[in-house]
């Protein structure tokens, strides 16, 4: 008779060998530790290269803040000296215009302080305007100053002639403001306002700042004497009562 062979069952040993399993049959998967590992390597890059960038950017502000406060220029002050009176009169109103204001003529020799208090930054002054003011009205005409230049931690002297001398063209006032004037001029004591209008621009080192507005105000109470040969309200000599105060403002 014909021997039947049956085949060998699965996890039987054949001939000393390993069974074979049905999942050893399958196609082998690619494992992707390789590309795990670019990925990681990647993101790592990065990071670092964010950390340098924001190293370098807090490396930047810290100089900079460093060289602000160093070059930072500190705005001028202004004082009074002395001030002197050419003139200081009303003048009528013309008839021919019922209710126009009145005016006053009136010029002054102001010696004014500009002190520049940055140890490190020269300053420039340009367009400077000075004019006198009583009571919220300007009473001289406006005028003009030269440019000037200050060195670091300096101080400069100027004596402006505010309202063209003894001919002093008049300014145009309210009737309060005239008759107010007029009797702190007979009383002896007059409460005036010098001004000083322009433009100032600081040089610091490596840094040069553009222009920046001026305004300086110096309150001043002067006492007035009548004086021979200036006029019957009008006094040559001027003392300044009190301590002048100013402020400017850029």
């Amino acid at each position: 008779m014909a021997e039947h062979h049956l085949p060998p069952e699965p996890g039987h040993h054949h001939k000393g060998g390993k069974g074979v399993h049905a999942d050893d049959l399958k196609p082998a998967r690619r494992r992707g530790y390789g590309y795990y590992g670019h990925d990681r390597g990647s993101s790592g890059l990065l990071r670092t290269l964010c950390f340098l960038v924001l190293v370098i950017l807090l490396l930047a502000g810290i100089t900079a803040l460093v060289l602000y406060l160093v070059y930072r220029p500190t705005g001028p002050a202004f004082a009074v000296n002395s001030i002197a009176v050419y003139s200081i009169s009303n003048v009528a109103a013309s008839s021919a215009a019922p209710g126009a204001p009145s005016a006053v003529a009136a010029s002054f020799q102001c010696s004014l302080v500009i002190r520049n208090p940055s140890g490190r930054a020269s300053a420039r002054y340009d367009r400077l305007t000075a004019y006198v003011v009583y009571r919220g009205e300007a009473i001289t005409a406006p005028a003009q100053l030269p440019p000037l230049a200050q060195d670091p931690d300096s101080a400069v002297v100027v004596a402006p002639v505010i309202g063209a001398g003894a001919g002093a063209p008049p300014v145009p006032v309210s009737h309060d403001t005239a008759a107010a004037l007029a009797n702190d001029v007979s009383y002896g004591v007059v409460s005036l306002r010098v001004v000083l209008l322009g433009r100032v621009r600081f040089v610091s080192g490596p840094f040069r700042r553009g222009w920046r507005s001026m305004y300086a105000r110096c309150d001043l109470l002067v006492g007035v004497r009548k004086g021979p040969g200036v006029g019957a309200a009008g006094v040559p000599e001027a003392p300044l009562l009190g301590n002048p105060s100013c402020d400017v403002e850029i």
